[in-house]
């Protein structure tokens, strides 16, 4: 440990970087983008060919592989002018087309190293898991590079996904705020999801984020922080995501188009008795403070819009998940008419369409209680601890 307080964490990929045949033989594939760097920052592609790995092609997931992409968007480079290796995109390619560009990269094996936030919705480990699918397939050694939770690895919250209710931002039965890495989670869902679907697990190696433990967010690594998606600009904003995404399913600005996406929250129609009435509920590590915004781009563009800002005090206290669920619940007490459910697909509400907010929690019973005037909260208590709910077997880290 550093003299300040801070761990001294050696990510997976800066293991591969100093040791290249932690990946084993052959010809490499990474899944990677602005988040595969090394703790100098140096971009872990060119560093890895520099080190001798046998790099041959880039695979780039949801907002591409230099992270300028929105949500629900990638990136059409085909060639990485840094290294000249062919770029893949991955974003919405799944099934017999991910095998066919899998096994037409030529490579043997495939490492990921993307930087997750700890959350069910957040696409990346969807990537991760369809390229798992993949590679038990075609044959391809799966390896994870794997780097620290940056929530930490001790709470879990929320339900375990309902199957009928799997997207891309939710696959298979985790929880919201799942507590795990990247390699623990590809460990489960290697050991679990994968082999239902191909009927064998992947050729999995993970390669440890060695000094990391479970106790530790983002700040106590001292690994620099790099923003994983044009959305999620600084640990702050992870800190709350596995919560304040849900509003993405229903009629309130999250935040886009700010410079505080998911930390902010409002519409046209909130008044000033929303801030107040969530801070009566005392829930613990959050205040709310109320403010006014008009977003740039995405929901209410360009409107004056109204509502709060969460406020962290205590972020070992504060529990992202229940308190957007508490959130909900209070908007649709306080604004009946004005509150609503956003579907997938655009439809309108009550016309069949499925609501995004039951992909988002992985079934439709948040809506379902919130809409009865029921008490929410309870859905909010995780199946078990980490581990506890995947199995202690693929817990790497104390």
């Amino acid at each position: 440990m550093s003299t300040d307080g801070r761990g001294a964490v050696t990510t997976g990929i800066a293991r591969l970087h100093a040791s290249p045949g932690l990946a084993g033989p052959g010809r490499l594939g990474l899944v990677t983008n602005q988040t595969g760097v090394l703790p100098d920052l140096r971009p872990a592609a060119p560093a890895l060919l520099e080190a001798g790995a046998r790099l041959v092609a880039l695979f780039g997931p949801e907002h591409g592989l230099h992270g300028t992409g929105q949500a629900g968007e990638g990136e059409a480079a085909r060639t990485d002018p840094t290294t000249g290796l062919p770029v893949h995109d991955t974003y919405r390619c799944s099934g017999e087309r991910l095998d066919k560009l899998l096994l037409d990269s030529g490579i043997d094996a495939l490492v990921y190293d993307l930087q997750d936030i700890g959350a069910r919705f957040y696409t990346y480990v969807w990537t991760m898991f369809d390229l798992m699918v993949s590679a038990a397939r075609t044959g391809v050694r799966f390896v994870v590079a794997d780097r620290p939770n940056p929530l930490g690895g001790l709470v879990s919250e929320g339900p375990l996904l309902d199957p009928a209710w799997a997207s891309f931002v939710g696959r298979a039965p985790i929880p919201v705020r799942h507590g795990l890495t990247c390699g623990e989670l590809a460990r489960h869902l290697n050991a679990s999801a994968v082999p239902q679907m191909t009927g064998t697990a992947a050729d999995l190696t993970v390669i440890e984020a060695s000094g990391w433990q479970r106790a530790m967010d983002a700040a106590a690594t001292g690994l620099p922080w790099v923003a994983p998606s044009p959305n999620i600009p600084t640990p702050a904003t992870a800190t709350v995501y596995p919560g304040t995404c849900l509003f993405e399913g229903t009629n309130l600005s999250e935040g886009r188009g700010t410079t505080q996406p998911f930390e902010i929250v409002g519409a046209p129609y909130i008044d000033a008795r929303l801030g107040p009435s969530l801070d009566e509920l005392a829930l613990p590590g959050v205040h709310f403070r109320d403010l006014r915004y008009v977003p740039t781009f995405h929901k209410h563009a360009g409107r004056p819009l109204r509502g709060v800002q969460l406020h962290i005090t205590d972020r070992t206290a504060f529990a992202p998940v229940r308190t957007a669920v508490a959130m909900l619940a209070t908007l649709r007490l306080l604004y009946p008419d004005d509150f609503a459910w956003h579907t997938a697909d655009g439809g309108a509400e009550g016309t069949g369409h499925r609501y995004f907010i039951d992909l988002l929690w992985g079934s439709d019973r948040l809506r379902r209680t919130v809409d009865a005037g029921d008490d929410p909260l309870p859905l909010c208590d995780p199946p078990a601890p980490p581990g506890r709910w995947a199995g202690d077997d693929v817990l790497l880290y104390p």
